[in-house]
């Protein structure tokens, strides 16, 4: 290995980094807020690069369907849940059935093949990352007291219905989508493509926007709240459900986005996420789903890890990535107390 080689997989290694951040924070976020360990993040992230290949197709996305089937067993729900849920009918009926009629309009009549890239990307996440909330409402919020083991067993049931869903919404080939930007940067010897600078770029005012969320709207210090303490956060009128549904808004956001980041780095798909996802996971591991900083450097740990694995060992690649995994496990049982779980 010279200078040259060393400086490209560092490259790639920062790159992939970049975007098992992003996952590991929105699983960070998951956790913290519903004690949920949300197994299908990746998904949201195949379902948005899929979209994309097939805006760039010129096809009407099958994710469309999803989200007007979607929407309607939630205004469904919220029609027939309690009466704080009928209460809210009205905001329903316009999220749930409205907009997602109205976007189905709207993509039916573009010309999709001529829009411009940054056009089909927005497109791309107004049509998955509504899916969040609705997933939250539909499988996680009747069940969201029960006990972590639940949760995850849900968790787990969800992902293998979602990937079903991928493939029969998208089959089983794979897509690779354009790179938001064609410039080529010569730093020396090394040659930086754009699209990695996009990633980077993106991934850094993800990161920036959401610390601002948190810290200074009131929305975003609800969340911390319940993240903080459940119980008193509901003793303070802040309703867990809502605070639920707007975690799985920005895990959607998350996974979409990165998605279309990942895309056209890689050829995606329809379970490609679970894969990716795992990745992140690591990460958050790494972070102890607690902490944000650590769960994203733990994040370009794993790329630059996976990254120089696959230049020295590229058949054990994701096993030495996972294999990461066992000495964190090991070192935070030794350090942590155990604590009995809240009823």
């Amino acid at each position: 290995m010279d200078a040259e080689i060393f400086a490209l997989l560092g490259q790639d290694g920062i790159t992939n980094g970049a975007i098992y951040a992003l996952l590991a924070l929105a699983l960070v976020l998951v956790f913290a807020v519903t004690r949920i360990i949300f197994i299908p993040q990746g998904e949201f992230l195949a379902w948005g690069a899929l979209t994309m290949a097939a805006l760039e197709a010129g096809h009407f996305p099958g994710t469309v369907w999803l989200l007007l089937g979607a929407g309607a067993l939630t205004f469904a729900a919220d029609l027939f849940g309690g009466a704080a849920a009928r209460r809210q009918l009205g905001k329903s009926a316009l999220w749930n059935l409205l907009y997602p009629a109205v976007l189905a309009g709207l993509l039916w009549v573009l010309p999709l093949q001529a829009l411009p890239q940054v056009a089909k990307g927005l497109l791309v996440l107004g049509i998955v990352v509504p899916l969040g909330p609705m997933i939250y409402r539909l499988a996680f919020q009747p069940v969201a007291e029960a006990p972590v083991l639940v949760l995850l067993i849900v968790a787990v049931a969800l992902h293998l219905l979602m990937v079903g869903i991928g493939l029969l919404i998208f089959g089983p080939e794979g897509s690779r989508t354009l790179p938001f930007s064609e410039a080529q940067f010569e730093i020396g010897s090394l040659v930086v493509g754009g699209h990695t600078l996009v990633v980077l770029a993106a991934s850094v005012l993800l990161i920036v926007a959401l610390y601002l969320y948190f810290d200074r709207t009131l929305g975003g210090k609800a969340l911390r709240a319940t993240a903080i303490n459940r119980n008193g956060a509901r003793l303070m009128g802040i309703s867990p459900a809502l605070a639920g549904r707007q975690t799985f808004f920005f895990a959607a956001l998350i996974g979409a986005l990165s998605g279309l980041l990942v895309a056209p780095l890689t050829t995606i798909y329809y379970d490609s996420g679970f894969l990716i996802g795992l990745k992140g996971f690591v990460a958050a591991i790494i972070g102890g789903l607690a902490s944000y900083p650590l769960a994203a450097g733990g994040a370009v740990l794993v790329g630059l890890l996976e990254s120089f694995s696959s230049f020295w060992a590229s058949a054990f690649k994701d096993v030495i990535v996972f294999t990461l995994i066992i000495p964190v496990l090991m070192w935070r049982s030794l350090t942590s107390h155990h604590v009995e779980e809240e009823e």
